[in-house]
């Protein structure tokens, strides 16, 4: 019983994982326009995180170093789990062997291999489409943990007057627009998140394409 019940949902969401994801991120962008909801999910996370910021004394502006290295560490190891990089790469270089073949046969004029290629070029497609959408799946996992923590340094940020001084931007208020329209705090948050992402995929042998 519960081996085909599982079965089934495994079916279900390979079948419609991209299109869940997709209305998860939605849902998401929906509830950071929900004051009441946006606020009452930072409150409830402040109970956790506020003692580092309290008790511990940590500035805000290296609690967001913090934040995004956890973040790094655990979305990495959710695509480690949830993609197959070895298929991934073995696709990547099918493909980089198909367009160089099918660019050598045009440049030849050879038809009939031209034929061939075309006959071959939509199972190759297809593969590359699965591919990208498989890239997609462990995005639902990743927002469930990580949209919490945004709406938690929005309700905290509310409360701080942090500065912090960054490379040719100079010092900012955390909540100033450094970039268009990208607070600080977003900017600082992404540079560090992607810095400390690299070093944990490196460090827990996460391969990539």
């Amino acid at each position: 019983m519960f081996s085909g019940e599982y079965m089934d949902f495994k079916k279900f969401w390979n079948d419609y994982s991209l299109w869940i994801t997709f209305g998860f991120m939605f849902l998401m962008m929906w509830a950071y326009t929900v004051d009441w909801l946006r606020q009452g999910v930072g409150s409830a996370i402040d109970a956790v995180f506020a003692p580092l910021l309290i008790t511990f004394g940590i500035p805000f502006y290296i609690l967001i170093v913090i934040l995004s290295a956890l973040t790094g560490l655990y979305s990495s190891i959710v695509q480690k789990y949830t993609i197959d990089y070895d298929k991934m790469t073995d696709s990547q270089e099918r493909m980089k062997e198909f367009q160089k073949e099918y660019r050598e046969a045009q440049l030849s004029q050879d038809e009939k291999k031209i034929k061939k290629l075309d006959a071959k070029k939509d199972r190759v497609m297809k593969e590359q489409l699965e591919l990208s959408q498989q890239q997609f799946k462990p995005m639902t996992y990743i927002l469930v943990l990580s949209v919490p923590i945004f709406f938690w340094l929005l309700y905290r940020l509310a409360q701080t007057t942090t500065a912090i001084t960054m490379p040719y931007l100079g010092t900012h208020s955390l909540s100033d627009a450094v970039i268009w329209i990208i607070p600080a705090w977003i900017f600082w948050y992404m540079m560090c998140s992607i810095t400390l992402s690299q070093v944990i995929r490196k460090a827990l042998n996460i391969g990539g394409v």
